[in-house]
């Protein structure tokens, strides 16, 4: 019999092991990437293309190209697109990162082939009809506009900006009148130049069907597709980050104010990435870090705060981030210099470590649950152009880290004279 008047028993996490995405290059060059795993007859399938904001000429274009692709082709309208993959049980799924974008199929394995022939003439014919463009606009304007008003979204607008500067398109952020300057030229030069064989990367995941490579092929792989075979040598932007600390945008009616500390760091190729992820959880990276105790349980300053380092291709960055009420501003900020402060100074406690390397190796276990999991976790290799051995180094980094290297880690990149202040609201 259970006997539940006992916790159950400690295990530390010894090892990860990860199932493999297994490669196969197609007749013209794409790359298939993809985990055969789950039980259930459904698979994921990924076209991602280097075409996120890093490579937009002018705002908005790399969102407006991906989020447009499904509104018309050259065999079906927006409508008939829509209820073509609902009918069938699949779904859509565009998304535009900083430096990558992607259309996504979810299918069930029995109506692969009614499904993917819609990716494929969205991929290929896309027709951006005007009408669909200006109500994506008009939508987009508006939630503009909503979004402006809020202090939150104020901060994290500024904030990339002095960061990155207003020119890196890390850095730069959508302005009332860019909705005004946009067209369905842009986009669909955008997309000649961006979407077609040379520079798409396909994932799969799930339970694949036998068929599912030969069909790729058919559709995808035999011969070059799209109107452009340039893959385009990757943009250089010079960061022009800040020299200025502190930054208050003041907004008088704000019952709130929001707050970013942070600054430009490094992404997960650097050789401190590892370490400087469980300084980062100790101050802010889960609920019970040290910013969440002192200004939301002990201070009650904020319902939350966090941190997090932002791992993009082409740099990275540190950040804090919260909401607190207005009239309490200059006190949480006092307490976030006041946590980072103890974490250069004192040794962090062998209880408080041990528990934030097993919070973050069992986080690290539930991301790798399932085959959707599992494809998601290459990508985040393959991104960088890395490989599973930086997962193993990850495990053994996080493993033995020492108190005395996060003090270390803490006097090199959290000095307050490094921080980059922006509140929004007031102060």
């Amino acid at each position: 019999m259970l006997d539940r008047t006992k916790a159950p028993e400690f295990h530390s996490i010894e090892s990860i092991h990860i199932p493999h995405a297994v490669s196969q290059k197609l007749n013209n060059g794409i790359m298939v990437h993809y985990v055969d795993s789950g039980s259930q007859e459904l698979i994921k399938i990924e076209f991602i293309f280097k075409a996120g904001m890093y490579y937009q000429p002018n705002t908005l274009v790399a969102s407006a190209t991906n989020n447009l692709i499904e509104t018309g082709s050259s065999k079906y309208t927006a409508n008939q697109i829509s209820e073509h993959i609902d009918y069938y049980g699949g779904f859509l799924e565009l998304e535009t990162g900083q430096d990558f974008a992607s259309i996504t199929l979810y299918t069930l394995n029995k109506y692969l082939n009614e499904t993917i022939s819609i990716v494929e003439d969205i991929l290929k014919t896309p027709t951006f009809p005007k009408d669909e463009f200006d109500i994506y606009i008009n939508n987009k304007k508006q939630k503009h506009l909503e979004n402006s008003q809020k202090v939150s979204v104020i901060a994290r607008r500024r904030f990339n900006e002095l960061l990155f500067g207003d020119t890196h398109p890390y850095g730069i952020e959508v302005k009332d009148g860019d909705f005004d300057k946009a067209n369905t030229q842009s986009i669909k030069d955008f997309f000649e130049t961006h979407y077609h064989s040379g520079n798409c990367t396909v994932f799969v995941s799930g339970k694949m069907p036998t068929n599912l490579l030969d069909k790729l092929g058919e559709l995808f792989g035999n011969t070059k597709w799209g109107k452009s075979e340039i893959i385009l040598a990757e943009p250089i932007f010079k960061l022009d980050t800040t020299k200025q600390q502190k930054h208050l945008i003041e907004k008088d009616d704000a019952i709130q104010s929001a707050i970013k500390v942070g600054r430009i760091l490094f992404n997960k190729k650097h050789p401190d990435y590892f370490h400087f992820q469980v300084l980062n959880t100790i101050l802010g990276g889960y609920f019970g870090s040290r910013l969440m105790a002192n200004i939301r349980e002990d201070k009650g300053y904020t319902y939350g705060i966090g941190s997090g380092l932002s791992s993009l291709v082409n740099a990275g960055y540190f950040s804090i981030s919260t909401e607190v009420g207005s009239d309490v501003t200059g006190k949480a900020l006092k307490e976030i210099y006041h946590e980072i402060n103890i974490l250069r100074n004192d040794l962090v406690g062998k209880e408080e470590l041990t528990t934030v390397k097993n919070y973050i190796l069992g986080q690290f276990l539930r991301s790798v649950d399932g085959p959707f999991a599992l494809a998601d976790k290459f990508k985040g290799i393959w991104q960088y152009g890395l490989d599973y051995s930086y997962y193993e180094n990850y495990f053994n980094a996080v493993n033995n880290v020492t108190a005395n290297q996060l003090r270390d880690l803490a006097n090199k990149y959290l000095q307050e004279k490094d921080l980059i202040e922006c509140v929004a609201g007031k102060l």
